[in-house]
């Protein structure tokens, strides 16, 4: 364990913690937080107070990064409702470590071995090299990014609702894409999420490049930059997220060309080809966790529903503003997988090997994932007699995955369920990983092991 004194307590008190508690309580103080000032009669609109657990909510779904709500942000939360929400996103998105690390640089306080870690264990890191570097370039970089897309959006958003509200709009979107927040505003000019840009290229695709950028990761950026776009130099993980990744994204575009030709919004809207097109890839890319749609949810065939929940699952890349299990452990597991059936002994990609360890916790992560999942809907499904099995596991994989896509059931859930909700929003942030190290307690392996036996499996 290592011992947190100093930059974050008094010099008198020493608290010992792991570096993976420290991760899981920072995001939980934020949340408490952002629930109080929610709960302040001037953070709605209407200037009456929202009822703790929906606030409570509110806060950890932005602070998580989800997007799921019981209210629609743009009509029940005032402009400071807003803003605590968007800072809660930015917060989220960027992460807790980020925000610690900058700030004591700000100040002038040098940052031991256990910031360090904090921050390369939040950031999918794994070496501490360049540390100072990383953490500039993911602050900078950020609101380089949110600033393009900003600006982008505001070519559109000021035409359609004057300058400074369409400013307002354009920035507050733009934070919202790229920290794969998913909350929107349109609620309070009629829209339901980006339903009315469905067919505008502008609209669309900036809020997918967003998309995509924050979930790219911050260490794939930093490799990138390090090895000076040279393909040939990237490391192994920069590869294959980036390989998978668009393999995703151009198959699951086609798939829900033909699952969705047929879809009742095109038919109504009555899209062509290259506006159904754009609006399937929009759908690919908000699956990855974004929470934004262009196209009702409610609308989808039932194909377009499974493979909506198979992308959900997945999410993005480790170390990003996305959730999900993360590529990087579907590649792993899918690589693991086809070494076994060959019977290879080793796992190779490529020139380089994994150990077959990274596949035991890539198989732990998923199977623990499926298992929230499954005990979420379970409990919510019991609970909630008048709803149905479709709509309880599209919101608890929406959950988990930090995605915020519905089938518009939050809002009708009684308080157990949104308990349920808020669990699985906190835990799909902070990382399943990341939560049972916090919660387990460390031992010493013991010398002695104990004699192998076998199970039948297959």
């Amino acid at each position: 364990m290592l011992k947190l004194s100093g930059n974050f307590m008094k010099k008198k008190f020493k608290l010992k913690i792991s570096v993976w508690q420290f991760l899981a309580l920072g995001y939980f103080a934020v949340i408490l937080l952002g629930s109080i000032l929610l709960i302040l009669p001037f953070a709605t609109s209407g200037g009456e107070s929202t009822s703790y657990l929906n606030a409570l909510f509110t806060a950890t779904s932005a602070t998580c990064v989800t997007g799921l709500s019981p209210y629609d942000a743009g009509t029940h939360w005032s402009l400071f409702g807003q803003i605590v929400i968007l800072l809660l996103i930015q917060f989220g998105g960027l992460g807790f470590m980020t925000f610690v690390s900058v700030v004591l640089i700000a100040f002038g306080k040098g940052l031991g071995i256990y910031s360090r870690t904090a921050f390369i264990e939040s950031t999918g890191g794994r070496k501490y090299s360049g540390f100072f570097k990383l953490v500039r370039r993911i602050f900078i970089g950020s609101f380089l990014f949110e600033f393009i897309g900003a600006a982008l959006l505001s070519i559109r958003f000021i035409g359609d609702f004057g300058a400074a509200r369409g400013i307002y709009f354009a920035i507050f979107h733009s934070i919202s894409a790229f920290c794969n927040a998913g909350f929107d505003l349109m609620g309070s000019v009629g829209g339901a999420s980006l339903t009315e840009y469905a067919a505008d290229p502008l609209v669309s695709l900036t809020v997918s490049g967003l998309i995509i950028m924050g979930g790219i990761g911050f260490c794939v950026w930093n490799d990138i930059l390090d090895c000076r776009f040279n393909p040939k130099k990237l490391q192994l993980n920069t590869k294959i997220v980036l390989l998978v990744s668009a393999i995703f994204l151009i198959l699951s575009t086609g798939l829900l060309l033909v699952f969705e030709w047929d879809n009742a919004f095109f038919g109504e809207k009555g899209f062509n080809f290259g506006e159904k097109l754009l609006a399937c890839f929009f759908h690919a890319c908000t699956t990855r966790t974004a929470g934004f749609y262009s196209t009702p949810i409610y609308t989808l065939s039932d194909s377009g529903y499974l493979l909506t929940l198979i992308l959900m699952f997945i999410g993005g890349s480790s170390g990003s503003t996305a959730g999900g299990i993360k590529v990087g452990t579907f590649a792993v597991i899918i690589m693991g997988m086809v070494a076994v059936f060959r019977g290879k002994r080793d796992i190779d990609i490529g020139k380089k090997r994994i150990e077959h360890s990274l596949l035991s916790q890539a198989l732990a992560i998923f199977a623990a994932f499926l298992m929230i999942v499954l005990v979420g809907t379970l409990i919510i499904c019991a609970v909630e007699p008048q709803v149905t099995f479709k709509e309880v596991l599209f919101e608890c994989v929406s959950a988990l995955g930090t995605v915020g896509l519905s089938l518009n059931l939050t809002p009708h859930l009684g308080i157990a369920s949104k308990i349920v909700l808020i669990l699985l929003m906190y835990a799909g942030r902070v990382g399943i990983l990341t939560l049972a190290l916090a919660l387990g307690e460390k031992r010493t392996t013991a010398e002695i092991r104990k004699p192998v036996d076998t199970l039948l499996i297959g």
